[in-house]
């Protein structure tokens, strides 16, 4: 059965005052009052209870897929932004705060649109940062780097097997600001360089890399704590 899911976000708190690229501006990346078509209940694969949690099928476990990245990039951010590194300039923290809004905004889209599809969401996941000093800008800014890159070319890489237009938009969306993002923060490790798009991200075509889930997952694994599965994509 299909259903029918309204977002909202309407208690966000972002603060647009000041002008920066990074701002989402009016489009609240599409969000606000946003509808859009579930899938179908049969397009899971969840494990329940002290079993291991399955993303799923279909554009459903793409949806968990990203809501999972979207959790470690905000649970990044927050630590940052909780407890800033010693020295950061004013810049530096309109900067992370930003990204921390942006971030816990994803995030919380991916948790509404997939709880108005079905009961079976992926949950709060566990996150580690073994090598990781939050009060070192240098350590700061390279993990922040690594999971921008990442989730830019994850978005890019995972788009091919979305089928419902409408999340293709929305993904299309955010994977734009991810996108400034990265530049953002490889601009301020490099500044005034064209590191913020360095051929290691972008292709001979002028393209953000694409990569594949399993990759992805592969990368990222280190930072989740939280065991999950994605069979349909080789996951296990």
């Amino acid at each position: 059965m299909k259903n029918t899911i309204h977002v909202s976000n309407q208690r966000a708190t972002l603060d647009t005052s000041r002008r920066n690229f990074l701002k989402l501006s009016g489009i609240g990346l599409a969000m606000a009052g946003l509808t859009l078509i579930g899938c179908d209940d049969n397009e899971f694969d969840y494990m329940a209870n002290d079993k291991v949690f399955d993303l799923g099928t279909g554009d459903v476990g793409v949806l968990n897929y990203a809501y999972a990245l979207e959790q470690l990039e905000a649970d990044f951010y927050t630590k940052v932004v909780n407890n800033f590194y010693a020295g950061i300039s004013s810049i530096e923290k309109e900067l992370f705060t930003d990204l921390y809004h942006h971030e816990v905004i994803h995030r919380d889209f991916f948790k509404a649109a997939i709880s108005g599809a079905t009961m079976n969401v992926l949950p709060k996941l566990e996150f580690q940062y073994p090598n990781v000093n939050f009060n070192d800008r240098n350590s700061v800014l390279a993990t922040a780097k690594a999971l921008e890159d990442t989730g830019v070319a994850a978005y890019n890489g995972a788009g091919k097997y979305i089928s419902n237009a409408d999340y293709l938009v929305i993904a299309g969306k955010i994977v734009s600001v991810e996108a400034r993002h990265a530049s953002a923060i490889r601009n301020l490790i490099n500044p005034g360089t064209a590191a913020f798009s360095g051929d290691d991200v972008i292709d001979g075509n002028g393209l953000d890399l694409a990569k594949e889930p399993k990759d992805i997952v592969m990368t990222a694994g280190g930072f989740i704590k939280t065991p999950f599965t994605w069979k349909e994509q080789g996951i296990n």
